[in-house]
């Protein structure tokens, strides 16, 4: 078995991120003439910083089966467009009527509404061109079935379901069965099924892809938990975005159902439960430790 060098997670993140932001560029490059404001739109939010959380768990899933980053990479992006969407489309008046995203002005207040519903829209089909192309050493029918499973976290059984619950629970009593099904709809599926892909290409066995998928579950509903407090207890300055709009609209979050206090219990638990799952793993699968150990005790 290889040694691998033990590294820090703030080192890992950064050299994914950087392999992530390659490949956006080559994947989505800048257009001249007619094309030129639309691209110019996409790439404002899909380089407008994060951590690439999505793409890199795709990665470090990938690698704790024995899989090459390189290959998971087309997925991975496609991924991460598929999120940029989300976001741009998230902030719209219509939605959540934010003014910042990651410490910018969000694409509807710099291009107009019109465009930025359109720069959602592009990148959600560009996402969907880059995963139907042909990869090399991937069959077609894994491509398949992976297209399959991230239409599904995406769409209305998954991301878009989970939006909808949450526009129509805001400023409404909701039990924690109904937070639940937003949070594991809305966040916890794009991350999960981030881990699935990267598992599948690596042709990971039915056991391994059943603990990464676990993995998955518990850290995707734990981010959200984390973002529901650092909602509250976090700045602008820090966050990048404006703060204090979950109470403000009356949404439904673990704070404001069970409190703070609560609320962090829950995410350790989850945090907890993730780390169990990657136990079977060696070494490959310390990033996935780290970064589950990462969203409980992240500032942003």
């Amino acid at each position: 078995m290889t040694k691998h060098r033990k590294i820090s997670l703030e080192e890992y993140l950064e050299t994914r991120k950087e392999i992530v932001d390659r490949a956006l560029g080559r994947y989505l490059p800048e257009e001249s003439g007619p094309l030129s404001e639309i691209c110019e739109a996409m790439r404002y939010s899909l380089f407008a910083g994060g951590k690439r959380l999505r793409p890199v768990l795709c990665m470090a899933s990938a690698e704790t089966v024995g899989g090459n980053e390189q290959t998971v990479l087309p997925f991975a992006c496609a991924i991460e467009m598929i999120h940029t969407y989300s976001l741009i489309h998230d902030d719209l008046p219509s939605m959540d009527d934010d003014d910042y995203r990651r410490g910018k002005p969000t694409n509807h207040k710099v291009f107009g509404e019109g465009v930025a519903v359109l720069a959602g829209d592009a990148l959600l089909t560009e996402a969907f061109r880059l995963l139907s192309a042909v990869h090399p050493g991937i069959s077609p029918e894994t491509t398949l079935s992976i297209i399959r499973e991230i239409a599904t976290a995406a769409g209305f059984k998954g991301m878009i379901g989970g939006q909808v619950a949450d526009l129509r629970a805001e400023s409404k009593e909701v039990d924690m069965g109904q937070v639940q099904y937003i949070h594991t709809h809305k966040t916890q599926a794009l991350i999960t099924v981030s881990i699935r892909a990267g598992a599948l290409i690596a042709d990971a066995g039915e056991d391994d892809l059943s603990a990464l998928s676990e993995y998955g579950k518990k850290t995707g509903l734990a981010f959200q938990i984390a973002d529901d407090i650092l909602d509250i207890e976090s700045c602008r300055e820090v966050l990048g975005k404006d703060t204090g709009s979950d109470e403000g609209r009356g949404k439904a979050t673990y704070p404001a159902l069970i409190g703070l206090e609560e609320s962090r219990k829950e995410m350790r638990r989850l945090v907890e439960g993730a780390l169990s799952e990657v136990e079977r793993f060696d070494e490959r699968a310390d990033p996935l430790r780290m970064i589950a150990r990462f969203i409980a005790e992240r500032k942003s």
